[in-house]
């Protein structure tokens, strides 16, 4: 097949001038699909190398370099934090100032860049912490599938792990009223592994989610201790509130609690602010919940009725008996 040459030459190089004016044109009538005129924006392919830079930091060994041992981890964490720092520090930045700019407010830099250090230094600070309750993640697991031969193998492999893992790492950002930024790496793991858990969602410690395409885990939800989930599995909203001008209302509790020690299986939907999953409870496969389930309950559907037709061909002694009954 033969190269198709564009070249100066070329007559389609002469409409170039008249596709650019068509596109500046739509540019002006289209403003809610660009970013022109503007400054501030957190980058996507930071926020990225920002996850990346963190995981060898949370998981020495497994991500990142391998041949690391207790010596060379002390330089090579020194290496991992100063980047990192310095990324975050300048993705945090732009998060805030974005804002500031998005809301028509002045932008003073020094005191937003002072403030993106001062919430930097707040972050990794957090990071013993999270290498903590990553630690019950893990365990649970382990503990939760038993088609996992050790933790390294859900360290390396669980899409599960590594979609909590990310929102862990974006929840403490919003919770330090980081802007925009969380929400890029959250759903960053959601197009990763098709687990969708939003950077507000409150999860405790010993979370698992199991095989987890399609998980769904709203704003607001908040979920205790010790709980598995199932692929599959909506905590979300049952309806969203308007104002009296049809705008929606945010910043409303709009998704269920979960408490300590549930279970929920695949393809279940809980949905509702008010809606609380009790303690200790199991919520069987499929079912579709708007109100509260008392805590060591079991709710299931009725098993459905199943009809059979053999596609196999008969014997003509089968064909005889058949004929015999009729």
């Amino acid at each position: 097949m033969e190269d198709i040459c564009v070249c100066r030459a070329c007559p389609l190089e002469s409409e170039i001038p008249a596709l650019v004016s068509e596109l500046m044109d739509n540019y002006q009538s289209t403003p809610k699909t660009h970013y022109l005129n503007r400054r501030y924006l957190p980058n996507r392919s930071e926020a990225v190398e920002i996850i990346n830079l963190l995981l060898p930091i949370l998981y020495p060994g497994y991500h990142g370099r391998h041949d690391l041992t207790y010596n060379m981890m002390t330089f090579y964490a020194g290496e991992l934090l100063t980047e990192l720092s310095s990324k975050m520090c300048v993705q945090i930045w732009h998060a805030i100032t974005y804002i500031l700019e998005a809301q028509g407010e002045a932008v003073n830099e020094d005191a937003t860049r002072r403030l993106a250090r001062q919430k930097t230094f707040l972050f990794l600070h957090r990071i013993k912490a999270l290498r903590e309750i990553l630690q019950t993640d893990v365990q649970a697991a382990y503990d939760g599938d038993p088609a996992a031969t050790n933790t390294d193998e859900v360290i390396l492999a669980y899409p599960g792990l590594f979609a909590i893992t990310v929102h862990r790492i974006a929840h403490e950002l919003s919770e330090l009223q980081v802007p925009l930024l969380p929400r890029i790496m959250t759903e960053y793991a959601h197009g990763q592994t098709g687990i969708d858990i939003h950077p507000g969602a409150k999860i405790g410690k010993h979370f698992f989610i199991d095989h987890g395409t399609g998980v769904v885990i709203g704003e607001t939800t908040e979920i205790g201790e010790n709980v598995k989930i199932y692929q599959g599995v909506t905590l979300g909203a049952l309806s969203f509130p308007k104002d009296e001008r049809g705008r929606l209302i945010r910043g409303t509790k709009r998704h269920p609690t979960i408490e300590d020690d549930v279970t929920i299986y695949a393809n279940a939907t809980i949905l509702g602010g008010t809606t609380v999953i009790g303690k200790g409870s199991i919520i069987g496969g499929n079912v579709f919940i708007t109100s509260s389930v008392p805590p060591r309950c079991t709710v299931s559907l009725k098993s459905p009725e199943l009809k059979y037709r053999n596609h196999r061909p008969m014997k003509v002694e089968e064909i005889s008996d058949e004929k015999n009954k009729l």
